[in-house]
């Protein structure tokens, strides 16, 4: 499976982030397919950089998108947001003879 996922640069608690396109067996700062943005977490406020029609073409072609990056893309408006139904923990238990 193709996944949308950040890679980690930068320097010990300076963090800079790739937003790549990778096979979700590869590891995280491993070998990716393609980038196609940056997130920048200590910009004020933080910096978001996509290239809007490759995560289009990606989206399209079954690639998913980690939670993350999914709330990123959220939030650029290139999905929208759909709410998942809710999980219920009901479990059905045997009644004793």
């Amino acid at each position: 499976m193709v996944k949308i996922r950040l890679t980690r640069l930068g320097d010990k608690k300076s963090p800079f982030y790739r937003i790549v396109v990778a096979d979700a067996r590869s590891p995280r700062d491993g070998k990716f397919i393609e980038q196609v943005g940056t997130y920048d977490p200590l910009a004020n406020p933080a910096k978001i950089v996509l290239d809007n029609e490759k995560v289009k073409e990606w989206l399209a072609n079954g690639a998913q998108p980690t939670d993350t990056v999914k709330a990123m893309l959220m939030k650029e408006g290139l999905i929208e947001n759909k709410k998942a139904p809710a999980k219920t923990n009901a479990v059905k238990k045997d009644k004793g003879s």
